[in-house]
């Protein structure tokens, strides 16, 4: 019998306690009622409770959610049907609001981005819904601030996760893709081949200038060499020339010196005579005027013979 009673204040203990005592986790907050109205929020950590009166009405997480929103079938503004894939990140701001503002806050924001996403497609064209997934996220975005701001749920991020159109204009769509890459490989190709005959017209060029270049350099070379060689010669041709002028000027002096008068000369230019008319096929011919001069020569030469032979 005693153990019986033990067992039962045992159990009214426990429950007395796990009625009392409430030990709510980091990053979690509860809403307390207290007769059924809104009393106090439990903060992390341990918190008591008056049994019976106060209860815990729900909890919440405070860390940042995510929703993935069910795939949604839309029309765009050219007629064309497409499935949009979109994820919702949101937070807990206001627990006292999220519990009593709405019934479900994650159904509706569900909802409102469902709604949003239409009236944003039905808008665009085909082409504008492929390339504005930026667009989409913000103005969804936008609509869910307006609508989650009562409901004390802050909408931190939404991402559209994959723009799907039907499967005969996604095949449409991958050959204009494909066109268009052979288009720009074939501009491509036409680019480089015009680069390069530009390029080697310019080397060409570039080789003829520097050939003309160094042709006229040669033929400054040349023209210069040549210019030099005749500067040399003719200073060569007036040494000798001078030359030949001092040796005939010292000849003269010489003969003006030996004090030679005019009938040596002229027998000299006799003997001369006579060298040159030694040759078979060479004729002479004598002015009668010197023939006077040539009578005296015998005696000239009889003078000169004594005079080799000392006399």
């Amino acid at each position: 019998m005693q153990w019986a009673i033990i067992a039962i204040i045992v159990v009214v203990v426990v429950v007395f306690i796990s009625l009392t005592v409430k030990i709510v986790p980091q990053q979690r907050v509860g809403v307390v009622e207290r007769l059924g109205k809104f009393n106090r929020l439990l903060t992390p950590g341990l918190n008591v409770l008056i049994p019976v009166i106060d209860q815990v009405r729900t909890y919440h997480d405070l860390r940042i959610q995510q929703t993935n929103v069910p795939p949604q079938t839309v029309i765009t503004k050219d007629n064309v049907q497409v499935q949009i894939d979109t994820i919702i990140f949101y937070q807990v701001v206001n627990p006292e609001q999220a519990t009593y503002g709405i019934s479900d806050f994650v159904y509706g924001v569900r909802n409102i981005t469902t709604a949003t996403l239409r009236q944003i497609i039905g808008k665009m064209e085909l082409d504008e819904t492929l390339s504005g997934r930026e667009k989409i996220s913000t103005d969804i975005r936008i609509a869910l601030d307006e609508a989650t701001e009562k409901w004390g749920v802050r909408i931190e991020r939404v991402e559209v996760l994959d723009i799907r159109p039907p499967v005969d204009i996604q095949e449409a769509m991958d050959k204009q893709m494909k066109a268009e890459r052979n288009k720009r490989a074939i501009v491509l190709e036409a680019e480089a081949a015009k680069q390069d005959m530009i390029l080697r017209a310019e080397g060409d060029k570039q080789s003829k200038i520097l050939k003309a270049e160094g042709d006229k350099e040669a033929r400054i070379r040349e023209a210069e060499g040549f210019r030099q060689a005749q500067e040399l010669e003719a200073l060569g041709q007036a040494k000798a020339i001078e030359s030949v002028a001092a040796a005939e000027k010292a000849r003269i002096e010489m003969l003006r010196d030996a004090a030679l008068n005019e009938a040596v000369l002229a027998y000299q230019s006799f003997e001369a005579l006579k060298e040159v008319a030694k040759g078979p096929a060479n004729k002479v011919f004598i002015p009668s005027n010197a023939i006077e001069t040539l009578g005296s020569l015998g005696a000239i030469s009889e003078v000169f013979k004594a005079g080799k032979d000392g006399k």
